[in-house]
């Protein structure tokens, strides 16, 4: 699990996050949402050891961030997978040797032993035919693909989503949202993403925290978000008429 508490981050006189405390949990999909500039891009970061924050604690099953020294942190980021917002993928490689590059930075596994859990990890994700494409040979869905393959060739106990819906249509959308819960249940890991996507809330999202100006200002899942009376979480989740629909029929079958 992932524990926050009390987190405070700012930037010069701004104050980005202001007191934000929540847990993450293992085997299940943790989703943040919020408007642009609510601070789940912020809170992303420094949940990655990317941002330093000026109060709180983020704690690893158990183990606090800022008291981890250099080897350990080392350690722990090798335990992270990462899915990038666009993919990020290296355009000079191919899709096999992208998916390999987390082996090479944290392991001194033989170039076999790389393949073989390069292989793996594309087959899990259904592209086992795809290890010598160039990035600009694959379609958006294919290359989201292959960012969760290069996230999970490490089999990590964290896992990081940032916006991995991003680009895509909607159906793409709804295979990645599936193909993310099924690896976080089959590898028992503490999944966090970063969305906007309400689709992905009504989908997969079994934990939310709901940002607002810096503020946790709601948290539950995707059956409570469609019974919440919080108005600031009904103004982001129903600005659509056809959200509105879905929360009537769903408040009516319930």
């Amino acid at each position: 699990m992932i524990e926050v508490k009390n987190l405070h981050k700012s930037f010069g006189d701004s104050q980005v996050l202001k007191g934000i405390s929540t847990l993450f949990e293992k085997g299940k999909t943790n989703l943040i949402i919020g408007q642009s500039g609510s601070g789940k891009t912020v809170l992303l970061k420094c949940l990655l050891g990317l941002f330093d924050y000026h109060k709180g604690s983020i704690g690893y099953d158990d183990k606090l961030f800022l008291s981890l020294s250099a080897n350990e942190k080392r350690t722990l980021r090798s335990q992270i997978g990462m899915v990038f917002q666009g993919g990020a993928l290296f355009d000079s490689l191919t899709i096999a040797e992208n998916v390999m590059f987390p082996l090479r930075m944290f392991t001194d596994q033989s170039q076999s032993e790389m393949e073989e859990r390069a292989n793996s990890a594309l087959k899990r994700v259904n592209l086992q035919n795809a290890h010598n494409k160039m990035p600009s040979e694959a379609s958006g869905g294919m290359q989201k693909r292959v960012a969760i393959a290069r996230a999970i060739v490490n089999n990590p106990k964290y896992l990081f989503c940032d916006e991995p819906n991003s680009g895509l249509d909607p159906k793409t959308a709804i295979v990645i949202d599936n193909l993310i819960q099924e690896i976080t249940k089959e590898y028992d890991i503490v999944t966090v993403i970063n969305s906007h996507d309400m689709n992905s809330v009504m989908e997969i999202g079994e934990k939310i925290i709901f940002l607002k100006d810096g503020l946790k200002a709601w948290e539950g899942n995707k059956d409570t978000i469609f019974k919440t009376d919080n108005e600031v979480v009904t103004d982001f989740v129903y600005s659509s008429n056809l959200f509105k629909k879905v929360r009537k029929m769903y408040l009516d079958d319930h």
